[in-house]
């Protein structure tokens, strides 16, 4: 696939992955992103994931067409894009890797047996280098999400090699919305790093961008600024979309009915958007992104062995390890004694920003009451406001 007038794709599309990082469900694979620029000098932009290594050194060897690579950048040490650096130097031991110290450190780590000796370019910051036509300017974006993170901006062809950001979940040959799964993708991977993606975003806007080339996902050529919207918003924890999200456990039930008449009442409300989950059954990424997409949040669980039930404390904990913030939240608790769930959970967000508390929440002992009810609609009412 070309893009531009000298820039081609080179890389695969994973179909055999089941959890991507070990924890996040990928039911439509991934890919992985790779590019080659020719000119008189010829890039090759990153590899691939260690499982692809003959296909992508076949994509590379097909675009050559006999040519001998001059530079291999390294943009991120992941071994998802760069397991393929020792054997690509053993195919075209010519090749000069450009990258960063911290890179080259990491690549040392990596590659415990690979000779670079008189085969590095080390960039830093806002370093630049001439392929012939093409002009390549590197800018470092530390923590998006490793340390020895840069992308690369191409002045030619107005093309921003970008990295892990702009990516998405799923292969490139699957049709699906990118707005939810790169969201999905952002949130779960680099949701905590948001000051550093702003400091990224404003950096990409000095910059005449065309095309976004991300190592995962499209390559994106049309109405950029929604995509540059959308990292904006999420990486500065705005509130992206009106609507209400209710993450619960149950064991016998009695939560889970108090959840769905919430749910019935906001709906009757005339509430935007409810969306419910069940974390001990659903996928906890796609709840972890949908609290961080709409304004409002209703946590409901049980007190468990004098704490809350594992799998809401390690749904508060996804959302704090990744600065929550500038949301209300609602609390349900159930206890039949001693029920001590709604300070425990108001307590894990005792560090997270600008969190406005409901002053309408729900107290269970055992099963719904009538005055429960009630104050379910209460919640329902103060929530719709």
């Amino acid at each position: 696939m070309k893009i531009g007038n000298d820039i081609y794709y080179v890389g695969v599309n994973d179909h055999q992955i089941d959890l991507f990082e070990g924890q996040y469900v990928v039911p439509n694979g991934m890919s992985y992103n790779s590019y080659v620029i020719m000119d008189e000098k010829i890039a090759v932009m990153d590899t691939v994931d260690a499982n692809f290594k003959d296909e992508w050194l076949e994509n590379v060897a097909k675009v050559l067409d006999g040519a001998k690579p001059d530079y291999l950048v390294v943009q991120h040490m992941e071994p998802d894009h760069a397991a393929n650096i020792e054997n690509f130097m053993k195919a075209y031991p010519d090749t000069t890797v450009v990258a960063n110290t911290k890179t080259f450190t990491m690549m040392g780590n990596f590659f415990r047996n690979l000779n670079l000796d008189g085969k590095k370019l080390v960039v830093a910051n806002g370093d630049s280098l001439t392929l012939g036509k093409h002009v390549l300017t590197f800018v470092f974006a530390p923590m998006v999400h490793w340390p020895e993170v840069m992308v690369t901006y191409d002045s030619t062809d107005k093309v921003l090699f970008s990295a892990d950001g702009f990516g998405k979940f799923g292969a490139l040959d699957v049709e699906e919305d990118w707005d939810c799964e790169a969201r999905r993708y952002y949130i779960g991977i680099v949701g905590k790093y948001g000051a550093q993606v702003q400091k990224l975003l404003k950096a990409a806007a000095t910059l005449d961008i065309q095309t976004i080339c991300p190592l995962h996902g499209p390559i994106l050529t049309e109405n950029l600024g929604h995509y540059l919207e959308k990292y904006d918003i999420w990486s500065s924890y705005k509130v992206e979309s009106e609507g209400v999200v209710i993450a619960y456990t149950s064991v016998y039930g009695n939560t889970k009915k108090a959840v769905e008449l919430l749910a019935q009442k906001l709906e009757e409300k005339g509430c935007p958007k409810v969306t419910v989950f069940d974390l001990a059954r659903d996928d906890m990424a796609k709840a972890v992104e949908d609290a961080f997409r709409y304004g409002k949040l209703v946590l409901a669980t049980i007190t468990y062995n004098g704490d809350i039930f594992p799998f809401m404390r390690t749904y508060i904990e996804n959302l704090t390890e990744r600065s929550y913030q500038n949301r209300t939240i609602g609390l349900i608790e159930n206890g039949s004694w001693a029920p001590a769930a709604a300070r425990i959970m108001q307590g894990m967000f005792e560090k997270s920003k600008n969190i406005t508390w409901l002053e309408n929440n729900v107290k269970i002992t055992s099963s719904l009451s009538e005055a429960n009810e009630a104050e379910i609609e209460a919640m329902a009412e103060e929530l719709c406001k």
